[in-house]
Parts: structure tokens; C-alpha cells; sequence
């Protein structure tokens, strides 16, 4: 091993290498699993965490921005926190220790633990290449987490929260998760933490959706100020299957979420949503690649950004066309309001087609606040600070309106980006 090192490590690095280390005899894992993760944690001692020379983190070189990770304290407690929609099912990660006491109609789970000690994770652990940091992070070091299963032609009344809950220390959950054919349902994948001490946090979502699935996937980030969160969610849809898709960045101080899906039947059908709330010196990157391989597959993917302080921001879109993929329809657009001049964002979309029977197309802008509106509005008596608020929860709540058959969902999600726009701005 010492002979294939080729990097000396940073802090952060030996760090994580550390604190699998120290757990390396009570990480739980068959002997497949354990054998991964002792290759995992290799790569990242030889190669180390990505810089910006790899072009899918050109704009976040991790290597430099993570400067330091807790150490792991399993012992770590999480208080309980109230579901972001009253009466949703709720489905605990407290500090990685699942709960499963409330399941609804139509919902099998288990403790991910289980499925790392059987062996039956070790195919879902792979990385999905050699930039796949927080694939081999997370694989290395997940210790639980859920494994959820939504029955064929289930369609649950009410929404499935996931909480993802961290007090300090570090955190590492996986949820693979299958809809079966023609189920419906709604999910919102929360993660946040409970107190203002530093965590560091990595998630891996593995999402299936089978012919017919109609499904509502949102991701809400919430994690502390002090707190470095990378997240991944992968997807794959089935024939006919729709997946709505929505993102909200509303805290953490170094965050990295990546989507990576790609239709695999026809008549598959994706909407991205992301709302990206940056503050005080915050990183914040969303890297995106979707690939549409079969034929007649549709995707929309808008991004919504708003930026203050000395705020960083990042939206990377790549989509790919495969040759055999006719008919395909994808519209990507990432817009941001810049309200800092210290402030910064990059947007990078990309498209690469290889079919010739297709409509595609990207575009970006950057801003800030439409002046002739807000004169508008000054002129009408409305104080200036209420006028630029109002103008921008406009500018973010076009996203969420299109959640409108559920008006409780859409009430609670607005009500959480004006208590962030409040606090501020």
C-alpha cells in the first residue's frame, strides 16, 4: 500500500481514513462488504479527494475547500424533529440508527445495517467512476440508513418523510429505494441537523422507478452552518414512468449534491426542480448528468439560484443523447439572482447528442433584482427591504407552485424559504 501512495495527505483526508480505521472492526458488513470497503478507502488513501484538474469538480477542488472532518462518535444522539408536513409518514435516520415504527399501507423497509451485514448491499456500494468521490466515501464508511420498497399499484395518501438527522460527528446513510409498477407517492428526503456543532455528512439515494411509476421526489437540505454535506442521488426510470424531481439547498457550509439518472424505457419522463439558497460564505455545487438512452423519453430541468454575501454557487448540467435515442425532448435552464457583489456563481450546462431526430437545448442567466420592478413597487408606498424580499420569494416560489395539487406541501416549502430569505436578507 505505502508503495501505491502517490499523495501526501491532508488533514481532511486522513481524517476520513482515520475514522474508518477506528471503526474498522464494528462497521457492520459481510465478508464482500467489508472487502469494499477496504478498497474504497484505499483509492481515496492513494488518490485523495478530487481537485479542480478533474473536470467534474473543476469548480469545487474539495481537496482544498475540506479543510477538516469531526471525528466519528457513534455515540452521537439526534433529537427528534417534527415532519415538514403535518401528517406525513415519517422514517427516522437519527446520528445512522433507523426507526421503522410506522410504516403506511404499501411500505416495506428495513434497516440498511441488515442489508450490509447479508451481503446484499455490496453491488449497490460500486462507484460510478473514478471521480466518484462521494460514492467511495460513503461506501466506506455507510453504517446504516433504509432500504424501502413501494409496492406495485400502491399510492399513499399522504407523504413519506425521510429524516436524515445529525447532532455532530459524522454521518454516512444509504437509502435504495424501488417503486413498484404504477405506484404513486410523494417523498421528501430531509436532511438537516440539530444543533450548531460541525458535522460532516454523506448520503447515497438509489431510486428505481418501475413501468408506470408516477413519483414526487424532494430533497431538502437543511444541514448547519458549520456542517459539509455530500449527497448523491441516483435514479433509473422505467417505461412510462415519471419522476419529479426537486432540490432545495437551504443551509450547510460546504455542500456538494450530485444527480445522476438515466431513462432506461420509453415514454420515461423526468422534471427537475432546484432551488438553491446561498449565504455568508457557503459553497454550495449541483452537478446533474441525466442520460436519455432509449427512444421517445422527455426531461425539463430548471434551476433557480439566489446568492448573497460572499456566497459561492455552482450548477453543472450535463445531458447526454445516446444514438438509438429518437425523439428525445430535454430542456435544461439554470437561473441566478446575484445579490452580493462579493457573491458568485457558475453554471456550466452541457449537451451531447448522438441522435439525429431530437429537441434539446440549454440556456443560463445571471441577475440581479429586476430594477423597474422594484421601482414599481417603491412607488406604491411598499418599503424597499419588503419590496426586494417579496421580489425575490417570487423569483423561487415559481418552482414550488408546481407542486399545487398538494397545497399543504406547497405551503410548508414556502414557508421554509421565507424564514431562510428572512433571516438573510
Amino acid at each position: 500500500m505505502n508503495m501505491q501512495q502517490a499523495i501526501k495527505m491532508t488533514a481532511a483526508e486522513t481524517a476520513l481514513v482515520d475514522a474508518y480505521t477506528a471503526q474498522i472492526g464494528d462497521l457492520p458488513g459481510d465478508g464482500a462488504v467489508l472487502s469494499l470497503r477496504d478498497t474504497l478507502v484505499h483509492e481515496l488513501r492513494t488518490t485523495g479527494l478530487p481537485t479542480r484538474r478533474i473536470e467534474s469538480w473543476h469548480y469545487t477542488d474539495l481537496r482544498t475547500l475540506l479543510r477538516a472532518v469531526p471525528a466519528a462518535d457513534p455515540s452521537a444522539f439526534a433529537e427528534r424533529v417534527e415532519a415538514v408536513v403535518p401528517g406525513s409518514s415519517v422514517l427516522a435516520v437519527r446520528s445512522g440508527q433507523a426507526n421503522l415504527k410506522s410504516l403506511p399501507k404499501g411500505v416495506t423497509a428495513r434497516s440498511y445495517t441488515e442489508s450490509l451485514l447479508d451481503g446484499s448491499a455490496v453491488a449497490g456500494l460500486a462507484v460510478l467512476g473514478s471521480d466518484d468521490a462521494i460514492g467511495r466515501i460513503n461506501g466506506g464508511l455507510v453504517r446504516g440508513g433504509l432500504e424501502i420498497e413501494i409496492a406495485e399499484g400502491a399510492e399513499l395518501e399522504a407523504p413519506l418523510e425521510i429524516q436524515a438527522v445529525q447532532s455532530h460527528g459524522q454521518a454516512h446513510t444509504r437509502f435504495p429505494v424501488s417503486f413498484g409498477a404504477g405506484s404513486k407517492a410523494t417523498v421528501i428526503e430531509r436532511h438537516l441537523s440539530t444543533n450548531a456543532e460541525g458535522s460532516f455528512v454523506s448520503s447515497v439515494s438509489d431510486v428505481t422507478l418501475a413501468e408506470g411509476a408516477d413519483v414526487i421526489w424532494i430533497i431538502l437540505q437543511q444541514q448547519g452552518s458549520a456542517d459539509t454535506h455530500l449527497g448523491q442521488i441516483r435514479f433509473d426510470l422505467g417505461k412510462n414512468a415519471k419522476l419529479h424531481l426537486f432540490i432545495i439547498n437551504a443551509g450547510g457550509k460546504l455542500v456538494r449534491q450530485e444527480i445522476h439518472g438515466k431513462t432506461s424505457g420509453e415514454g420515461a419522463d423526468l422534471t427537475l426542480r432546484g432551488i438553491n439558497l446561498l449565504g455568508g460564505e457557503s459553497h454550495t455545487d449541483v452537478t446533474f448528468t441525466l442520460g436519455h438512452d432509449v427512444p421517445h423519453t422527455t426531461s425539463t430541468e430548471i434551476i433557480r439560484n439566489v446568492v448573497f454575501d460572499r456566497a459561492k454557487g455552482v450548477f453543472q448540467g450535463k445531458i447526454l443523447v445516446a444514438k438509438d435515442a429518437q425523439k428525445t425532448d430535454a430542456k435544461m435552464s439554470c437561473n441566478t439572482l446575484l445579490l452580493s457583489d462579493d457573491a458568485d456563481f457558475s453554471s456550466k450546462p452541457e449537451l451531447e447528442i448522438f441522435a439525429d431526430d431530437v429537441q434539446c437545448g440549454h440556456g443560463a442567466t445571471v441577475t440581479d433584482i429586476d430594477h423597474t420592478q422594484l421601482f414599481y413597487m417603491l412607488a406604491r408606498g411598499i418599503p424597499e427591504k419588503k419590496a426586494r424580499a417579496m421580489l425575490v420569494n417570487a423569483f423561487v416560489a415559481e418552482i414550488v407552485e408546481e407542486l399545487e395539487d398538494d397545497e399543504e406541501l406547497v405551503e410548508a416549502l414556502e414557508g421554509l424559504i421565507s424564514a431562510w430569505l428572512e433571516k438573510h436578507a
